[in-house]
């Protein structure tokens, strides 16, 4: 089974830009999609963009279309998510996960690792 590590969270002013990363170990980590998911405090975990095993499709959120952008580098064994014109309401712990399988990007329950977050916060 993969595990997944989270980092490059901070404090950025809105407009800014951040890219997070989420450093897989464990044997085939190709094989698996991955998601990126985020909660803001008092509010229900929510899915922000997701990338198939070998990065051919990408899934956003409507509310991160067009400013963040998701990829991969599997000789790295690393996905990133690449945040731009952050506004105060991204401000949440940014938590990367993998499954097994296609379909259901959006849904955490189908992701099997998770990490442990890591906090991004936009100032206004």
């Amino acid at each position: 089974q993969v595990h997944v590590v989270e980092s490059g969270g901070g404090l950025v002013q809105a407009g800014g830009s951040l890219r997070l990363s989420c450093a897989a170990s464990g044997r085939s980590f190709s094989s698996y999609a991955a998601g990126w998911f985020r909660q803001a405090p008092g509010k229900e975990r929510e899915f922000v963009a997701a990338i198939t095993g070998g990065g051919g499709y990408t899934n956003y959120a409507d509310s991160v279309k067009g400013r963040f952008i998701i990829s991969r580098d599997n000789a790295k064994n690393t996905v990133y998510l690449q945040m731009a014109s952050l506004k105060p309401e991204d401000t949440a712990v940014y938590y990367c996960a993998a499954k097994n399988g296609a379909a259901y990007y959006s849904d955490s329950t189908t992701y099997l690792s998770w990490g442990q977050g890591t906090q991004v916060t936009v100032s206004s």
